[in-house]
């Protein structure tokens, strides 16, 4: 390997409650996230960020900005050999093309620029395609950006050997596309070898965490990520090619469960992925002596992990276990999706978003239901004291039996902690009270009883902020029933739980 291969990928994800350390305001705007991105590097030791023009804002100038503010910094730690920025792209089967071509047109650009200030080059040279569930698509990025470089015109002079092959990260992101993610990727390699007469010397594939668990809940989610990551362990021993897997984690046990004060619960959750996402929850929600601890432990405990062989007799065993699952949670979700939306409503604003539906983002949703992004899902249900970790998983767990239970934490070594977590967070009268109007949420409270028993532990809050954070979902509730502006609350809470959502 050429390479580095990083352990830590900052994002732009907007789950952070307070403000970052660097800043006065919570809210982040384009023009600030040049200066985050070289802080990221600079001050908190990550390795890797991630520059999205997916959905939402970008500033188109981010080599420009950081080569001209910060050139020695760049001129020591190159971006492209030492510290990496990452795109991710628009998918063009769900956002306008013209995103995607100037996501191009940057890349190139920017490979123009660092050669002619003497930096090094490709500074650029991976993307990240979202919602990725062919190797087709993953084929038809790197043809389209071959077919871009190579325009030939006096007043366009790009280097097309400037960044000889662009690399595609696929993110997977659907409990059952992360199962099959596999095949996708063999499918990949044969078409690659096919068009371009080689092999690549690795694939980082990138499984999501949170959109998958908005979609299928958690349980499901955990599930599906061991079987890939089981699989890719079999893939790279068959192909003989380095996988080298990224995960997109956020700080509540709903999306993922890294705290940068318990690193070693995820790193022991997770092994065999090779590189964390660190979204903005971790970075600022922490104290920066922690964070730091905590970015320097997942640098140096990830590249060790080895992932968990599944037997083909148990990974069939989890396979059958996710559709109860999946089913008791989106039983819930599909009725109570206005509560949802209503509390998302109120969150306050971290990150420029593209606002426009249909036009330039999009939504996400289950069944029949359009729901917000995760972020925006999981802050609402922990506003009202309704941690979405706990529905379905009780009546999930109850149509498994003895033996299948027994598999699902045998994988998932940390359901008990993580569901105790968030159990910490329910507010029962609140979950009384709210299932008059909503009636499907006598489903949870039966997820609960269920929970209780099975881990002989009742949920309730235990710590101050604990009882604090119920305090405030209560008055959330209140809120909700008199059309009160409930974002003030909203925050308050989030603060105690050290996350948006």
């Amino acid at each position: 390997m050429k390479r580095k291969i990083p352990a830590t990928m900052a994002s732009q994800h907007p789950d952070h409650a307070n403000a970052p350390y660097w800043h006065d305001n919570p809210f982040i705007t384009v023009q600030h996230e040049y200066e985050e991105t070289y802080l990221a590097y600079s001050d908190l030791g990550i390795d890797e960020y991630k520059w999205d023009w997916e959905g939402k804002l970008v500033d188109e100038s981010v080599m420009e900005r950081m080569l001209s503010n910060y050139y020695q910094y760049f001129k020591d730690h190159p971006l492209g050999k030492d510290k990496f920025l990452t795109f991710r792209l628009p998918n063009p089967k769900a956002e306008t093309e013209f995103r995607l071509a100037r996501a191009f047109i940057n890349l190139l650009s920017s490979a123009g620029l660092a050669k002619k200030v003497g930096l090094h080059t490709p500074p650029l040279f991976e993307v990240i395609l979202p919602m990725t569930e062919t190797a087709e698509e993953m084929l038809a990025i790197q043809e389209a950006f071959k077919e871009i470089s190579d325009i030939k015109h006096e007043l366009l002079r790009f280097d097309g050997a400037a960044i000889e092959d662009l690399e595609v990260i696929p993110l997977f992101e659907q409990v059952d596309t992360i199962i099959h993610s596999d095949e996708i990727l063999e499918k990949y390699l044969q078409l690659y070898k096919k068009n371009f007469k080689k092999t690549p010397e690795y694939l980082r594939p990138y499984t999501a965490r949170s959109d998958p668990a908005l979609n299928s809940g958690m349980v499901p989610t955990v599930l599906a990520i061991k079987i890939a990551l089981s699989r890719y362990k079999k893939l790279s021993k068959k192909l003989g090619i380095k996988l080298y897997p990224i995960i997109g984690t956020a700080m509540l046990p709903f999306r993922g469960g890294l705290r940068p004060d318990d690193v070693a619960s995820f790193v022991k959750e997770y092994r065999g992925m090779r590189t964390a996402l660190i979204q903005s929850g971790f970075r600022y929600d922490f104290d920066k002596e922690t964070v730091k601890k905590g970015i320097q432990q997942l640098n140096t405990l990830l590249p060790k992990g080895e992932a968990q062989s599944i037997s083909p007799q148990e990974e069939k065993i989890l396979i059958v276990l996710i559709p109860g699952f999946e089913k008791a949670y989106r039983t819930v979700i599909e009725e109570i999706a206005p509560l949802i939306n209503v509390i998302a409503g109120m969150l306050p604003k971290r990150r420029e978003r593209v606002q426009h539906i249909g036009l330039f983002g999009y939504s996400r949703g289950v069944g029949k239901v359009t729901l917000p992004r995760a972020i925006g899902f999981t802050a609402a249900l922990y506003s009202v004291g309704i941690p979405p970790e706990l529905i379905g998983t009780g009546r999930g767990l109850k149509k498994a039996k003895k033996k299948e239970q027994a598999v699902l934490e045998k994988y998932y070594l940390n359901f008990k902690t993580n569901i105790l977590a968030a159990g910490r967070y329910l507010n029962k009268e609140n979950l009384k009270k709210l299932t008059k109007q909503y009636p499907e949420l006598t489903f949870v409270a039966e997820d609960v009883t269920i929970l209780e028993k099975y881990f002989g532990e009742k949920f309730e809050p235990q710590t101050f902020e604990e009882k604090e954070h119920q305090i405030l979902t209560s008055r959330i509730v209140e809120g909700l029933e008199k059309k009160e502006n409930l974002t003030d609350l909203i925050v308050r809470a989030a603060k105690l739980r050290r996350s948006l959502g």
